[in-house]
């Protein structure tokens, strides 16, 4: 079955200028555009998910331009785009996991190809959810970023970050692989 490309919160408070910059998000925006392209070539199925905050003056404030999916990686024509208010994208009420859930209805058994920001958080917690609920789910590792973090006075680099969260989905939840297999894969004949 073809694999469907879900790409999660690439959106631009993520950004340089934006609330909450990550660590080289314009890297992997232009990788999530590279993978982005190979889908629409080989005509396969793109779901994009956008995070929407209520709190005034928080990131991804709904209805600012920082809420705005990034120009490169912006839905284009039918494609599904699904907004979610908490980390996790399969989280609701629904039996097939909230509006991602919903979204993927059509597509259940396919794999999913996931990219997207922040590694630490929504792309984690969307991940291990797909995975708990039977998808089986590759993500684009140089088609994600993440942020600074400290905890407990120390300090962790975003590419630190970056690195020990897609190590831990690899070790139980997810292939992690880079654009470059991903798309390779995508052209190479079943």
């Amino acid at each position: 079955m073809a694999p469907v490309l879900v790409l999660i919160d690439i959106q631009r408070d993520y950004f340089p200028g934006g609330r909450f910059p990550l660590v080289d998000p314009d890297a992997a925006a232009e990788r999530a555009a590279e993978l982005l392209t190979a889908f629409r070539e080989a005509g396969l199925p793109i779901v994009h998910v956008r995070h929407e905050s209520s709190g005034s003056g928080s990131f991804l404030e709904a209805g600012t331009p920082g809420a705005e999916i990034d120009p490169r990686v912006a839905p284009e024509g039918d494609e599904t785009v699904v907004v979610k208010h908490h980390p996790n994208a399969f989280h609701g009420a629904s039996s097939h996991g909230g509006p991602l859930g919903e979204a993927l209805t059509a597509h259940v058994g396919a794999p999913i190809v996931i990219a997207g920001m922040m590694t630490s958080m929504c792309v984690d917690a969307s991940v291990r959810a797909a995975s708990d609920l039977g998808w089986k789910v590759t993500v684009a590792a140089d088609a994600c970023a993440a942020p600074d973090l400290a905890f407990g006075g120390v300090a962790v680099g975003g590419a630190d970050v970056h690195a020990a969260f897609l190590a831990a989905l690899a070790s139980a939840y997810a292939r992690v692989e880079p654009v470059a297999e991903v798309v390779a894969a995508l052209r190479t004949p079943a």
